[in-house]
């Protein structure tokens, strides 16, 4: 049987959404008391004892203290298996906001939307509860998106040790999109957000009295050239038509105005969206650093390889396009996602199984961008994502991919 033939009537499928409209108070309920609590990556106590505490009055099964405060519900049994992802973490910034829901933790703020996130997965297990599922929904509440831990592993990874993908036929979710107009959707196939690698490089030099330079080697000065360098390398060393970024985060040397210090530290980011590309960066980049040496400096270089592309499965993605057509019509599903830098570490669960994720619209008035301190987002999309999200694992139950 076709994709197209199992999906429901169009009418039909607006009683799903309309079963999620109903719950827009508890999502919204959810959403802003994890907003108002938000918790850093591999901290979310308190997020992970209400998403277990709601999956349990749901009569789904919990497994908790996965990867440290991962949460997973399964529903269902058998296969195949499907599972949902929403991330918990909040980051460490000051919100803001002048709202109810405002954060109540110093310097830490749901400033991404994975408040959001949780709650439309819960929304979605409410929904799902309600349906006749020919095999298993499995919900993987991740901490710690955002950062890593110590060893430098993000909560996907640990996750991932920790066997939350075993049997896992496909795998779906969803980012909020603050840029784009509320209740809008946005898919495509293939690669989406960017891999990402970090740097850090000490730059070695000679200090000396800021007054005499002559009797000593300015990191300074040779850490300029080096720059200029590595800011020469994605115009004039990686083909035009293949899209990369290598930035510059943080530069710090010196403590005294009028000496010239022994070493310059720096540190940044590579981003790329080519394996090829990739690998090309990171000798490019140690060729610019080889600068240091000509001038009579040195230099130390570590680079981090950090999340993989995060590639959309071709027929995981019409899926979600298709279920989301028939919720809310072909005019408010974009099918032309344009690929982000950014870096989204879902790409190590689509590495074991194929799926796709899609971004919600949440855009009223004015864009308030991720990661900014003023971020905010339109509470009347979450019903949208939640529909979308049961509706896009049970039509997967029904016809899995062969």
């Amino acid at each position: 049987m076709e994709l197209g033939q199992l999906l429901l009537t169009r009418g039909e499928e607006s009683r799903v959404l309309a079963r999620a409209k109903e719950l827009k108070a508890k999502l919204i309920r959810l959403r802003r008391t994890i907003h108002r609590h938000p918790e850093l990556g591999f901290r979310e106590v308190k997020t992970a004892a209400l998403i277990a505490e709601t999956l349990e009055s749901l009569g789904i099964k919990v497994q908790t203290g996965v990867s440290k405060t991962g949460v997973i519900g399964y529903l269902g049994a058998g296969k195949p298996v499907v599972a949902i992802r929403a991330d918990m973490d909040a980051l460490p910034i000051q919100e803001l906001n002048e709202v109810p829901y405002r954060s109540q933790v110093p310097d830490v703020m749901h400033a991404c939307g994975h408040d959001a996130h949780v709650a439309m997965a819960l929304g979605a297990a409410t929904l799902l509860k309600g349906m006749r599922l020919e095999g298993e929904v499995r919900f993987l509440f991740q901490p710690c998106e955002e950062h890593s831990d110590e060893e430098g592993k993000s909560g996907a990874m640990r996750m991932i040790e920790e066997g939350a993908m075993e049997g896992v036929d496909t795998i779906l979710a969803l980012h909020v999109g603050p840029e784009t107009k509320s209740g809008v959707v946005r898919i495509s196939p293939g690669p989406m957000n960017a891999a990402v690698d970090s740097f850090e490089a000490t730059i070695m030099g000679r200090g000396c009295h800021g007054a005499h330079p002559d009797q000593g080697l300015d990191p300074i000065f040779i850490t300029a050239e080096v720059i200029l360098a590595i800011h020469g390398i994605v115009s004039r060393r990686i083909d035009p038509s293949k899209q990369a970024v290598i930035s510059i985060g943080t530069i710090q040397a010196g403590m005294v105005k009028n000496v010239i210090p022994e070493r310059v530290e720096l540190a940044g980011t590579i981003r790329s969206f080519q394996q090829g590309v990739r690998a090309q960066l990171h000798i490019e980049l140690e060729k610019a650093f080889h600068v240091a040496r000509a001038l009579g400096g040195d230099f130390r270089l570590d680079i981090d390889e950090g999340c993989p592309v995060m590639v959309n499965e071709d027929r995981m993605t019409q899926l979600i396009r298709e279920a989301a057509v028939d919720i809310l019509g072909e005019e408010k599903v974009l099918f032309q996602e344009q690929p982000n830098m950014a870096a989204e570490d879902f790409s190590h669960f689509l590495a074991l199984a194929p799926g796709a994720m899609f971004r919600l619209g949440v855009k009223r008035g004015q864009m308030r961008p991720a990661h900014s301190p003023d971020f905010d987002l339109d509470e009347e999309a979450m019903p949208i994502g939640a529909a979308i999200l049961a509706k896009s694992a049970s039509t997967y139950l029904a016809s899995p991919f062969k």
